[in-house]
């Protein structure tokens, strides 16, 4: 019986002392995830600003029209 608890005993102890080494710092993975999520919002973005620019810089490129 003592063998199983002190079994039981460093199973929980060894899966405590895991849990709070991996809690420290973003690992690899929450770095890509993050890098991911910005480059979905900016590719969202300029798809959606992307014809209201595309129109500023047509009429901008109008009224600079010069001919040599």
């Amino acid at each position: 019986m003592l063998p199983m608890l002190v079994f039981i005993q460093n199973l929980f102890t060894d899966a405590k002392d895991r849990l709070a080494h991996e809690a420290k710092g973003a690992t690899a993975v929450e770095y890509g995830l993050i890098i991911g999520l910005m480059a979905v919002a900016l590719i969202a973005a300029f798809v959606i600003l992307g014809p209201a620019l595309q129109a500023t810089f047509t009429d901008v490129s109008n009224e600079m029209d010069v001919t040599p």
